[in-house]
């Protein structure tokens, strides 16, 4: 059974509030599908916005990056941030260059982040994060060890307060522009992301096969 998401007044979708989605498995199908996000706080500086990798299991988003850098130790001491992912399906070209958009779908995440310290979890969102990136890995890689571990800071996002916008479909056209002399097309071009033809490290055995879960996205 589906659960709605529950907006909030910083959630609320109010610009082209016609393409947000109401159903948690929207936000989750978007999150699931993005490979990137950003991460946007402001500190004494100024605001910053990070692009990084990213995880879910179910309600907690889990972020990564070095325990040294300052602006992971901001997010993690409480102030506001928001993670943003953003996936682009298809360039709109319409008669007016009013008009002219882009399908997308894209997930608004806000909250506070929580910095993860339990051994077990900090292992286990580390695991999600790889899963997320490239799935079947953690089971066929080396853990961390206890310097990489120290060198690592992990996140841990709840997806409580979020907003997804979606749009789909050809061109929203005023009638006025449907006879334009200087219009010559209109329509939509689809955007594709896929995956090439593995390519193996140069250290590796000369004749190692490809992994069934690498070859398989492909």
């Amino acid at each position: 059974m589906s659960t709605p998401l529950s907006p909030t007044p910083r959630s609320t979708v109010r610009r082209n509030a016609v393409r947000a989605r109401t159903d948690r498995a929207d936000l989750h199908a978007v999150l699931d599908a993005g490979l990137v996000g950003h991460l946007g706080l402001v500190l004494p500086t100024g605001p910053l916005v990070l692009p990084t990798g990213y995880g879910r299991d179910g309600e907690t988003l889990y972020l990564h990056g070095s325990s040294g850098a300052a602006s992971l130790r901001a997010a993690a001491s409480g102030v506001p941030v928001c993670f943003t992912v953003t996936l682009v399906d298809g360039i709109v070209y319409a008669r007016s260059a009013f008009h002219h958009s882009m399908n997308h779908r894209s997930a608004v995440v806000q909250g506070t982040a929580r910095l993860v310290t339990d051994p077990d979890e900090r292992l286990h969102g580390l695991a999600v994060l790889t899963e997320h990136l490239a799935p079947g890995s953690w089971d066929h890689s080396r853990r961390p060890d206890r310097k990489e571990l120290a060198a690592t800071a992990v996140l841990a996002l709840d997806l409580t307060e979020a907003s997804v916008k979606i749009r789909t479909g050809p061109p929203g056209e005023d009638e006025r522009d449907l006879g334009h002399s200087a219009a010559d097309w209109a329509g939509v071009l689809p955007l594709r992301t896929v995956w090439g033809e593995p390519e193996p490290c140069p250290l590796l055995p000369a004749g190692t096969p490809v992994p069934g879960r690498i070859s398989s996205r492909a």
